[in-house]
């Protein structure tokens, strides 16, 4: 992988040629392109990171997937269930698809595989320098190299845009999709509230439209009704207005003399009497 390699950071990463990617990527595309048959084209992708993109890859150009545990003996023991003979196989690591890499030199079948820096490419025939450990750059390696593929075989022209996105190819954890699940749950449950506050808040307002509509022409609030609420007394009282409280003459009932009048001691109980 040495004449894929670009240059070496200082932490010792090794940063790959771009250029030589795209190279063996189209130089791969042709490969696929001249097999007749697309179901002879087998695509394997041990690692998590590439079963989804090889399942997308093999839906867009006709592929046989292959994803999952490759099961030994799958291209040399004829009696097995799911022996078959491709032409041409496509694999997404060549240490994790090994056992495959391995039972194609006994029945010659090329190799293509996706291949980073620290990789064994014995027994591969074509390899694309790519990071195959990130789920994005895989994903995006097939999504070129099904888009190439198409354009190929004039099923895409070269200057119209593929509707499909790249995002498609990406692998994703249940963990990561119950997060995802939970956060837009809890974004429609936030939005719901706020709406039913809102709905709650314009009903109020309605209602106080609707009685204010229903007072009759004419009509005006008493001065100072709305003093209560804030602490004062109700006007009129004697003793909010700070008059002094009425004697007993003048809170008495009414006697035979009138309402003022008073009682003389004379009148006894006879008047109280009657």
């Amino acid at each position: 992988m040495n004449r894929y390699v670009w240059r070496r950071r200082v932490d010792g990463v090794h940063v790959l040629n771009i250029a030589k990617t795209w190279e063996k990527l189209v130089l791969a595309a042709r490969i696929i392109v001249a097999i007749e048959n697309p179901a002879d084209v087998a695509v394997l992708s041990h690692p998590q990171v590439g079963q989804r993109a090889v399942l997308k890859f093999s839906k867009f150009v006709g592929a046989t997937p292959l994803a999952g545990r490759f099961t030994p003996g799958t291209f040399t023991n004829q009696i097995q269930e799911r022996f078959v003979e491709p032409r041409l196989i496509i694999v997404t690591d060549p240490r994790d698809d090994s056992q495959a890499v391995a039972e194609t030199g006994y029945v010659n079948i090329p190799v293509i595989a996706l291949a980073t820096s620290d990789n064994c490419c014995r027994n591969v025939d074509v390899v694309i320098p790519c990071n195959n450990r990130s789920t994005e750059s895989v994903g995006l390696i097939y999504w070129l190299l099904a888009r190439e593929v198409l354009r190929l075989r004039g099923e895409l022209a070269r200057d119209q845009k593929w509707d499909v996105m790249p995002d498609l190819f990406f692998w994703r954890s249940v963990d990561e999709q119950q997060k995802l699940m939970e956060a837009d749950a809890q974004r429609v449950r936030d939005q719901a509230q706020q709406a039913q506050q809102a709905h709650g808040q314009q009903h109020i307002q309605e209602g106080f439209n609707a009685i204010e509509a229903a007072q009759p022409e004419g009509y005006a609030p008493v001065p100072g009704a709305d003093t209560w609420a804030e602490g004062t007394q109700q006007p009129g009282e004697p003793w909010a207005q700070g008059q002094e409280s009425q004697t007993w003459a003048e809170s008495a009932p009414p006697a035979q003399g009138g309402w003022g009048a008073t009682p003389t001691p004379a009148a006894g109980w006879d008047q109280f009497a009657q």
